[in-house]
């Protein structure tokens, strides 16, 4: 099942150097970031060492750390949202299905007197006695 933020994913996507079509999830907003991280790096180094050509080495390593570690952030809390939306979706479909019935979460039922205690309580060591 396609949820709604999935398909907004899917069908975004954003053209890198006008040539490449990229559809990755949290790709767009990483390069952005790893932009950002690049001038900001570079042009501190440059401001305090006046040296163009390791100023642009520092850039374009700002600009690699930048984007690696904003796609992994997004990627995982990604990852997170999805399972939780898994989890949710299983859960309404028990709901649903065990609805009125004896396994509903949502009824109280008195416990038998013939059944068993706490598992906590049972001695599971000992195999029953006949």
């Amino acid at each position: 099942m396609i949820m709604a933020g999935e398909e907004e994913d899917r069908q975004k996507g954003f053209r890198m150097l006008g040539i490449l079509d990229v559809k990755t999830p949290c790709a767009r907003e990483a390069v952005l970031h790893g932009a950002g991280g690049a001038v900001v790096s570079g042009l501190i180094h440059f401001l305090t060492t006046s040296r163009v050509r390791r100023s642009f080495d520092v850039g374009f390593a700002g600009f690699m750390l930048t984007t690696l570690g904003s796609w992994w952030y997004c990627r995982t809390g990604r990852a997170r949202l999805l399972v939780q939306q898994r989890v949710l979706q299983d859960g309404l479909k028990n709901k649903v299905a065990f609805e009125g019935t004896s396994r509903d979460p949502d009824t109280k039922t008195p416990r038998d007197p013939g059944q068993l205690g706490p598992p906590e309580t049972m001695n599971t060591r000992d195999p029953p006695s006949p």
